[in-house]
């Protein structure tokens, strides 16, 4: 029976989603441990260690307590949507993992020599635009849950979060395109294979990784981008009112987005499930052999190993998001904007059009594209620092002379 499951690509791919769906659930429950670890170390103290061993049991402990937290619903909400936005931003994290190319294919001992299987939930023709379409979805939950909430503040956090996620999602476009120009496919499979068999898309194209990189914290609504949930001036954001278990998943589908675009990042520009870049020429050389192995042996352990190799660059990226939350303060509105359309859309339009023109004259994959991005880059730092315009928050409409200044008043208050 099992190997009748595992021998079919539907049964393999229902397998891979359904434990793909256990380790990610899991996996949330301990993105909240480990971010609160990674800011004791960062801030030198001891984060949660009493619950169990080293504090493991912390996650069940905070699951216990969102189940026994009084449930809230504020009298004037949308009581429908009120219900269906917490769910349906889980839902929508949920749905992007399965495209990723965790395990590359697999060849089992009881079937027929020379076929294979995928190791992949599901294999897509639009994989790249499968993703973005998925992810464009996740501000509906947001925005549903800050406009049922029937309050102010929560619908203030929706509304910059539909904004960010919005202006966001071009420079993302951008950046993805570049990528397509050059693998020629939107397969991610197919875009690991051929990084593999050449070089990784992070060092091919260093500036479409750092503003992919940039959007995924944007998309993701990660510090210090998280504006839609400020709680200086919106109290909580757009889950203001939520409460029990509720608020717990809109922070579930946050960390499920985090996986998710840990997981592109990881597919689109460092090479997949490939141990290390070049693993193809160190093939060559005594006692790295392996390292190609793995990335192209059907072997079922080549396969496990393929998918720890997936998950440990997960890892790397979900640590990263956490380092920066713990260490950039957040940007104002104004700040985040200008970000996104006078500086990362116009460098995205930038290597755009360099790859385009690699593309016509038949070069798509060279190391000029490196060179021009890096080139590209430093003009933007060299115009922005020619400019002589300080970034401030001041107003254009406040006068600076002393004359007509607005100054407070020396005239005693009595009470």
């Amino acid at each position: 029976m099992i190997q009748e499951i595992l021998g079919s690509q539907l049964g393999l791919s229902i397998c891979i989603i359904c434990l793909g769906l256990a380790v990610i659930l899991t996996a949330d429950a301990y993105c909240i441990y480990f971010e609160r670890k990674v800011s004791a170390w960062m801030q030198d103290r001891y984060g949660p260690n009493r619950v169990g061993p080293l504090g493991l049991l912390q996650p069940l402990a905070d699951g216990i307590k969102f189940i026994l937290k009084e449930e809230f619903i504020p009298a004037r909400a949308d009581k429908i949507l009120f219900y269906i936005a917490p769910a349906l931003g889980v839902i929508i994290a949920l749905v992007g993992f399965v495209i990723l190319p965790i395990g590359g294919r697999v060849h089992w001992s009881w079937m027929p020599e020379g076929t294979t299987l995928l190791a992949q939930g599901a294999s897509v023709d639009i994989g790249v635009l499968y993703l973005l379409a998925v992810g464009s979805l996740t501000v509906y939950g947001v925005v549903l849950g800050g406009w049922a909430s029937n309050n102010k503040y929560a619908f203030y956090g929706a509304m910059r979060s539909a904004a960010q996620m919005l202006s966001y999602e071009v420079p993302l476009g951008l950046a993805l395109m570049t990528l397509i120009l050059t693998m020629g496919q939107l397969r991610l499979e197919g875009i690991v294979t051929g990084q593999i068999d050449s070089a990784w898309n992070a060092f091919l194209h260093p500036v479409a990784f750092l503003i992919m990189l940039i959007t995924a914290l944007a998309e993701t609504n990660r510090a210090p981008f998280d504006l839609a949930e400020a709680e200086q001036e919106l109290i909580g954001g757009y889950h203001t009112e939520y409460s029990s278990m509720k608020f717990a998943q809109f922070f579930l589908a946050e960390y499920t987005h985090m996986i998710t675009a840990s997981g592109l990042l990881t597919a689109l520009f460092l090479g997949g499930y490939e141990v290390l870049p070049f693993s193809r020429l160190l093939a060559g050389v005594n006692g790295l052999s392996w390292l190609y192995w793995i990335s192209t042996s059907v072997s079922p352990w080549a396969m496990v190993l393929r998918m720890a190799v997936f998950c440990g660059k997960i890892s790397f990226f979900i640590f990263v998001m956490m380092w920066l939350r713990w260490t950039l303060v957040r940007f104002r509105f104004d700040q985040l904007m200008r970000l996104s359309w006078k500086a990362l859309v116009p460098i995205g339009m930038a290597i755009v059009v360099v790859q385009g023109v690699l593309l016509y004259f038949g070069r798509p994959i060279s190391w000029i594209s490196t060179a021009a991005e890096i080139g590209i880059l430093v003009i933007a730092a060299m115009i922005s620092l020619l400019s002589g315009k300080p970034i401030t928050g001041r107003q254009l409409s406040l006068v600076e002379d002393d004359e007509h200044a607005i100054r407070p008043s020396k005239t005693p208050v009595t009470v």
